[in-house]
């Protein structure tokens, strides 16, 4: 499987679930947010609901993020329409909708933001493949054909490879928590153009590893300065941020 570097529009802040500490993450409002505080690019992440619609949401359930109860998996997109996404982190935010990933992209291509789509599934099975394939098009349907496209990232490999299968050309970004035995060749058989891995260097060495794999490597997530100082004289190219606005005050020249 490929991967595509000239198609591969990165930025050195990324907002992490739009900008996850000044408005309700995963929430047009905070894709806002985001690009009012300066970031180039925002992450954000998509499952499906019962009838197949993509739309933003981190938790399997709607629980912490609204004023509802249930499981994703078990909601139809309907369901989600009267829910209040952002009550819940402050009265401002009242009434903020539960977005759909079209939603999203066509206020990213509206503000000039890259997006990271984090496919949010879980396991290597038919099921994540088939879901990350649909999600990526819906992805390719909503977005403009003459902008670089959306970087899709996943801890799955299946739903990667869902998404490869629909869009070859978009790049891919490999999520790892720590440095699991094998990822170098995981990474090389979905195709990654990014490694997304965790800010902290445990094991001991494997950011030095990661960079050494010939991919930018972005760390998340990543809220204060001196850290993020830190990895950036490492050579990481990329760190998500809750706090887009702080990261982007301590940018290396």
């Amino acid at each position: 499987m490929s991967h595509r570097f000239d198609r591969l529009i990165l930025s050195p802040v990324i907002g992490h679930r739009g900008a996850a500490a000044r408005a309700p993450e995963n929430t047009l409002a905070g894709l806002r947010a985001a690009a009012l505080l300066g970031a180039g690019m925002v992450e954000f992440d998509v499952q499906l609901t019962s009838d197949g619609v993509p739309v933003l949401m981190h938790d399997p359930t709607v629980d912490r993020t609204t004023n509802g109860q249930g499981a994703i998996a078990g909601m139809a997109a309907d369901d989600l329409t009267p829910l209040d996404a952002g009550a819940w982190f402050s009265p401002d935010f009242t009434g903020e909708p539960v977005p759909t990933l079209a939603d999203a992209l066509v206020l990213c291509v509206e503000l000039g933001l890259v997006a990271n789509i984090e496919l949010k599934l879980d396991g290597e099975t038919a099921a994540a493949r088939r879901a990350g394939a649909r999600i990526a098009a819906a992805a390719a349907a909503q977005w403009p054909g003459d902008r670089p496209p959306p970087l899709l990232s996943s801890f799955s490999q299946a739903a990667l490879s869902g998404a490869a299968a629909v869009v070859p050309d978009w790049p891919r970004g490999y999520l790892l928590s720590g440095a699991p035995d094998g990822w170098q060749q995981r990474a090389a058989q979905i195709g990654a153009a990014t490694l997304n891995v965790h800010r902290i260097d445990d094991p001991p060495g494997s950011h030095d590893a990661f960079l050494a794999f010939g991919r930018p490597v972005l760390a998340y997530t990543v809220n204060d300065p001196d850290e993020a100082r830190s990895l950036f004289a490492k050579g990481i190219t990329g760190l998500f941020s809750d706090e887009p606005d702080t990261i982007l005050a301590v940018l290396p020249e």
